[in-house]
């Protein structure tokens, strides 16, 4: 059986690219028997690992940063149904911060990312799952593995995402300065959060829900973005859609990659896919 993967060379800087052929090298010694797609724009990885699967290929990797990662995951389901359920997936982040990689215990970058690989086990993987807008308004559905949020912290993976400065500067440098501008110029805003036996107008700076053991943990970061604990709890279910006087649209992130706009409804799909983790 050959194993799909598919991986973005301008992840990291373009470090992925600069490494690529060691990084071959050392799949290879988990996978003997790989092929390859190279992703050249945004959205690619996730038709090309939907193709890759109605193919009949049954062991997918994806190696780059998070977003590739997520785009990846997205291409095992459609129209809210898995492609093919027996698949497998696998992932090496290959740079140096990894909001999916935190949120499996494994460390950023790909010699960590392959290591763990090669004593790996497959496992029934809980995921979890945002319908919200786009910014044109189009409900849309994306899973994500470690984290989704929404607010100030969706509004720094936005910028993130169109920033050319990490070429230039590198990664480290260019999240600092976005996440220095963008907490200049938010200003809190208030949202309606639903979820078990919970309903509040809570202002806020940012909201995060990520899979824990069934359930989503949800964190929240105050307006002032101070932990706000008497906020923080597990439940199935978290509905949030900004109030009336909210001027400006709230933006959602999945796995660090901006997805769209408030309303959104956030939920666990518990054991939706087999990773190898």
């Amino acid at each position: 059986m050959t194993a799909f993967v598919v991986f973005n060379p301008n992840s990291a800087g373009g470090g992925t690219g600069r490494d690529w052929r060691e990084i071959e090298e050392a799949l290879e010694r988990v996978f003997p028997l790989m092929s390859f797609f190279v992703t050249t724009a945004p959205s690619q990885a996730a038709h090309m690992v939907r193709d890759a699967l109605h193919d009949g290929h049954l062991e997918i990797i994806a190696v780059g940063g998070d977003g590739t990662i997520n785009e990846a995951l997205n291409g095992f389901f459609l129209n809210g149904m898995p492609v093919a359920p027996d698949a497998v997936f696998s992932f090496v982040h290959s740079g140096h911060d990894s909001i999916i990689s935190r949120h499996f215990g494994i460390q950023p970058g790909w010699q960590a990312g392959v290591k763990h690989l090669l004593q790996a086990r497959i496992h029934k993987t809980d995921l979890g799952r945002v319908s919200c807008l786009s910014a044109g308004g189009t409900p849309l559905t994306r899973y994500f593995l470690g984290q989704a949020s929404f607010g100030l912290s969706a509004s720094i993976a936005r910028s993130l995402g169109r920033a050319r400065i990490a070429h230039l500067f590198g990664h480290a440098f260019a999240t600092s300065l976005h996440r220095f501008v963008n907490r200049l110029r938010w200003r809190g805003t208030r949202v309606r959060l639903m979820a078990d036996n919970y309903d509040e107008i809570a202002g806020i700076a940012s909201v995060s829900v990520a899979p824990a053991r069934g359930l989503l943990d949800m964190r929240v970061l105050d307006a002032a973005g101070r932990p706000d604990e008497s906020r923080s709890l597990h439940t199935l279910r978290l509905t949030a859609a900004p109030i009336l006087d909210t001027a400006a649209a709230v933006e959602v992130e999945c796995d660090g990659e901006s997805a769209g706009i408030l309303p959104a409804c956030f939920d666990i799909y518990p054991a939706a896919i087999n990773l190898r983790i």
